[in-house]
Parts: C-alpha cells; sequence; structure tokens
C-alpha cells in the first residue's frame, strides 16, 4: 500500500485500509492460534497499515487483550479504535446483555479497555450502539470528558442515524461513523453520507466484502462452522446467497478486466465512492491481507465506478443483514 492515508474527521489520519480484528476471536471460528495473530497485525503495521478495529465486546474482552498485546511494541505509529455501550454482564438472549450507554458504564469500560490495550488513551471510541434510554447528547459530554482527561483523543459512532449524529456532533465534534457500507449495502448513501460530508465527519466501513461473500470465494451451498455468525444471518441462507451472486458475479466481471480480485475491486469502490472513506476489513491470513491492501493502488477508472454503481444499484439483494434481535439495535 504506497504512501496511501486518509483524513476522517477531525484531523485524524490513518491509513486507507485498515484492519478489522474482530474475526480474530469472534463470529468466525474456528480461531486461529493467538500468536500467528500477533504476527499478522505486526505484519500489517510493517505493510503500513495504522488504524486498528477492536471493540470491548469482541471475545468478550479477549480482542483487546489480543490487539494490546501485538501493538504494545509499536504503540506510537497507530491508531487504536475501540468501543463502548454493550452491558457485559447478564449475557442473556439479547445480544451481549443489552446495551448500556449510561455515564457511569462509559467511565468504568474505558479503564478496563485502556488495561486490556496496554496504552493510555484510546485513539478512537466509538459508542458500539445507540442506546435508546440515554440521550445522545449525555453520551458525547462523557466522551468529551474522557477527551479532557487524555484517556481518549476522538469521538466515534456505530450504525447511528442521520439525526443521532447531528445530535451528539453540536456537542461534540464526532471523528468518524463506523457501520456497514458495501456494494450488497449501499444504504448509507441515502441520508448519512451527506450528514457525514455537511459535518466533516468520516465514514469507516465494517463487512466491506459482505463478510466475506463480496471475495467469490462463499458457495451457497456452503456449511459453515458451528458456531460461525453467518449461520443466523439471513442474507446468508442458500436461498439468499444464489439470489445475491448476481454481486460477485458483477464483481468478477470488472475484476477480470483489470487482473484483480473480486475483493480489491469490492474495495477499491468503496474507496472511490468519497475520499473519507476508510474501510476495514478483517483477515487472519497474511496473503488476504496483502490482496485487500493491493486495492488502495487499484484506483478504479469513473467508467467502471459507473459500471459498479448502476449495475449494483439495479440488483436486489436478499435477507436482512442481521438477525432479528440485532436489526432493533440499529438507530433509525
Amino acid at each position: 500500500m504506497t504512501n496511501r492515508t486518509r483524513i476522517l474527521g477531525q484531523g485524524l489520519e490513518v491509513s486507507a485500509i485498515g484492519l478489522g480484528c474482530m474475526g480474530m476471536t469472534q463470529s468466525y471460528p474456528p480461531f486461529p492460534d493467538r500468536r500467528e495473530m500477533i504476527a499478522l497485525i505486526r505484519g500489517a503495521v510493517e505493510r503500513g497499515v495504522t488504524l486498528f478495529d477492536t471493540a470491548e465486546i469482541y471475545g468478550p474482552l479477549t480482542n483487546e487483550e489480543l490487539v494490546g498485546e501485538a501493538l504494545e511494541p509499536i504503540r506510537d505509529q497507530v491508531v487504536i479504535a475501540t468501543k463502548f455501550g454493550f452491558a457485559m454482564e447478564p449475557l442473556g438472549s439479547e445480544p451481549f446483555g443489552g446495551l448500556d450507554s449510561r455515564p457511569r458504564h462509559i467511565r468504568a469500560t474505558v479503564e478496563g479497555s485502556l488495561r486490556r490495550l496496554r496504552t493510555d488513551r484510546i485513539d478512537l471510541y466509538y459508542q458500539h450502539r445507540v442506546d435508546p434510554n440515554v440521550p445522545i447528547e449525555d453520551v458525547a459530554g462523557t466522551v468529551k470528558d474522557l477527551i479532557r482527561d487524555g484517556k481518549v483523543r476522538h469521538f466515534g459512532l456505530s450504525e447511528a442515524g442521520a439525526q443521532t449524529i447531528r445530535r451528539a456532533h453540536a456537542v461534540l465534534p464526532v471523528a468518524a461513523l463506523q457501520s456497514e457500507y458495501s456494494l450488497w449495502w449501499r444504504e448509507p448513501e441515502g441520508e448519512i453520507m451527506p450528514t457525514l460530508e455537511e459535518l466533516g465527519i468520516g465514514f469507516v466501513p465494517f463487512s466491506p466484502l459482505g463478510k466475506g461473500f463480496l471475495t467469490g470465494t462463499v458457495r451457497a451451498d456452503q456449511q459453515f462452522a458451528d458456531g460461525d455468525v453467518r449461520n443466523v444471518v439471513p442474507r446468508f441462507t442458500a436461498e439468499a446467497m444464489t439470489a445475491n451472486q448476481a454481486v460477485v458475479d458483477l464483481l468478477t466481471r470488472v475484476a477480470g478486466a483489470r487482473s484483480a480480485t473480486p475483493a480489491q475491486v469490492a474495495l477499491a469502490w468503496l474507496l472511490a465512492q468519497k475520499p473519507w472513506i476508510v474501510p476495514i476489513p478483517g483477515t487472519r491470513r497474511l496473503a488476504r491481507l496483502d490482496e485487500n491492501l493491493a486495492a488502495a493502488d487499484l484506483g478504479l477508472t469513473e467508467a467502471e465506478v459507473a459500471e459498479l454503481d448502476d449495475a449494483s444499484a439495479r440488483l436486489e439483494v436478499q435477507g436482512d443483514r442481521y438477525p432479528e434481535a440485532m436489526q432493533r439495535m440499529i438507530d433509525r
């Protein structure tokens, strides 16, 4: 990835492509050896990656511990993003025990994250999901206090709606929104992206490769391991995957003309949308990391971007992107 950096909101400079670390300890079993993942994270730094994404709930807790151990020797070279806002106890029927962004909970959470991440500050601290029971102004005000105390550098939101973003930003400037965005989930283009552009907020798309589907390596009859999150995602039923193969076919066609891979085209398309977009594909393999990072140098032409825009807009993607309980946590 040659000299490719981007600026999120509030002047936060990061690599054009970051690394999502969740899958190293959660959602996609079987999980690799911890030492291999530490080597992968450090290998990403050597390749120019500076943005690393984790969260308290990933694991839970173990993902932050992994990222902290991997980045401790090179802490000053990187931007660490983590998240707060889930109740860790009790882990009952609601995902992760439900939401909790009460100020006292945020203050307690940040101390644990700092300890696990082996650092004295969090570069980008996201509210993981909007808590309908806590005014966003109270959340932003609490993070503002943490910034004043030197424990946090920048404030972020995840899966927040446009009005919530505006309300939060009025209290404390938001550096980045993290939400799902890819060629098979383009909803943010409607209201979210114009809001971000108006307010000068960066966009960090997660699942930029559609939980692996847009790489072209997932078959419609694929059996995922027990515990794999895709077993409960409606978009990954055999029927939905068969219908959604049209998106992969589109990527494959453009990729073939450029001697690239579908994953590279999917990431390059995101990078071409706005200069303040920084996708965070996850991977556990060095070869895939290299493949993903090469997308920053692919440079799709305007005609290729237009073809992908137009063709994907005509495709009707089948299936919700979350199980019902998690769908209810999305702020509208």
